[in-house]
């Protein structure tokens, strides 16, 4: 896949699941859902089923992280497929704690 640019939007081929990038590392990435590469959302998406190992699914809403946090994703459409880059599964991006008002 090329790369990636904050304010892209990309589907699934296999799964109903949609992104938009909120922010991306600089250069290539392999990213898929369901064991597919995920495609432009424009495009046609090329079918086909979802891997077994790759169907924890996505939440509309919920924001997608890589290990190192340098790839950030918004599920704008769930999906039964999950997130994955060069085979590393995202994670969910955790809300940051407030501070305490005494």
């Amino acid at each position: 896949m090329a790369a990636l640019k904050a304010g892209s939007r990309l589907k699934s081929g296999v799964c109903d699941t949609q992104v938009m990038v909120i922010a991306a590392p600089d250069g290539d990435l392999d990213l898929t859902c369901g064991g597919a590469a995920m495609v432009d959302a424009a495009a046609d998406a090329p079918g086909g089923d979802v891997d077994p190992s790759h169907k924890n699914g996505t939440q509309i809403g919920k924001r997608y992280v890589n290990e190192a946090g340098d790839l950030e994703l918004l599920c704008t459409k769930p999906g039964e497929g999950s997130l994955a880059v060069g085979g590393d599964a995202l994670t969910l991006k955790e809300a940051k704690a407030l501070p305490s008002s005494d």
